[in-house]
């Protein structure tokens, strides 16, 4: 856990001085989170062994809660900031608000995406509400329902917007995912509210107050200022989740049995990335096989067998960014998808 607590919580810690002080921390604060990250992962004794078997993390919990409050603490605080004049004295001069705006995007992106992601898993209430809280505040409140309901049920199916096909470019796998998700997940909760009675409010209502609440906290801080920053900061974070969707399930296919249903999701239906730090900063979310095949188990328990999970060539935030190249990106993932689709094949062919 060490590790975890520290990479995160100093990205935390880097990025409000950043927004506090100006000076030297606004170009360290997109270093770290960029560069640095990227060095880091070139240490291999930063990438840990798997856990025990059925090991327990009370402190993953903490953590999670912890970086939970500090999400919101760094996105009002930043719209505050960012949305400040130069005329009133604000401390971060043009320069330095663009490079905390890069940082505070690619952390909401990287760490509190990762974190709500990790909080909406939970079986208790109030944490699955935290998570809730965090997709609402970057106005993406319907993934809270897309992604149990829809993407863990066919992930690696045509039937999943976020699971990327073979050939399929990232701006249009974009596009089709949101507006995809949006749908069925909203067809996932309207299933599941006809078969027991609907005491509650619909949780699709709860994601426009969250998201008409986040709007005005930001007309309160910032003005028409505020409301563009949050929306900038949003979809940038956005854009974030979509890459992770799209990289981590790109050209992966679970077969077809005889009845016509898919097989069960498999260690082979996903990308994985071992690289230490960068997987840290996520909360292993780029140990995604494991996570599949156990949604419910703490993200410090996750684990790699390169044996049967497809592997990135790079760490997660890397293929991202490929992932903005088409062409350089089919290049580079095409052959290794038909590799895994071919010995996925091969496997099930087997008596």
């Amino acid at each position: 856990m060490t590790r975890f607590v520290l990479i995160t919580l100093g990205m935390a810690l880097v990025l409000a001085l950043a927004l506090c002080l100006g000076g030297i921390w606004p170009p360290l604060a997109l270093g770290y989170i960029t560069v640095f990250t990227f060095l880091m992962d070139k240490v291999t004794a930063l990438a840990a062994a798997d856990a025990p078997q059925g090991a327990e993390f009370p402190a993953g919990h903490g953590l999670s809660t912890l970086l939970g409050l500090l999400h919101f603490l760094l996105l009002y605080g930043g719209v505050a900031v960012l949305s400040d004049p130069a005329s009133r004295g604000a401390v971060l001069d043009l320069a330095d608000k663009v490079l905390c705006f890069l940082a505070l995007a690619l952390f909401l992106g990287q760490v509190s995406n990762s974190n709500a992601h990790e909080l909406i898993h939970r079986s208790a209430r109030w944490p699955r509400r935290l998570g809730v809280a965090i997709y609402c505040s970057l106005l993406f409140g319907h993934h809270a329902s897309a992604h149990p309901r829809v993407h863990h049920v066919h992930a690696a199916t045509d039937a999943d917007p976020n699971s990327a096909r073979l050939g399929e470019g990232f701006y249009a796998f974009a596009l089709r995912a949101w507006t995809g998700s949006f749908r069925a997940g909203l067809r996932a909760e309207r299933a599941l509210r006809a078969q027991r009675p609907a005491a509650t409010l619909h949780p699709y209502a709860a994601y426009g107050i969250g998201a008409a609440a986040s709007v005005t906290l930001a007309a309160l801080l910032g003005g028409t200022v505020g409301v563009a920053v949050l929306l900038g900061l949003a979809v940038y974070a956005q854009i974030q989740l979509l890459l992770s969707d799209y990289v981590q399930h790109y050209g992966l296919r679970r077969s077809l049995r005889a009845d016509g249903r898919p097989e069960p999701v498999g260690p082979a239906h996903s990308w994985n990335a071992p690289h230490g730090f960068s997987s840290a900063l996520m909360l292993n979310a780029p140990r995604h096989s494991d996570h599949h095949a156990h949604p419910s188990r703490p993200y410090p328990g996750l684990s790699i067998n390169r044996d049967v999970m497809p592997i990135l060539p790079h760490s997660l935030p890397v293929m991202a960014v490929i992932a903005l190249a088409p062409a350089l990106w089919r290049r580079m993932m095409d052959n290794r998808a038909h590799h895994w689709s071919a010995d996925d094949a091969t496997q099930n062919a087997k008596p």
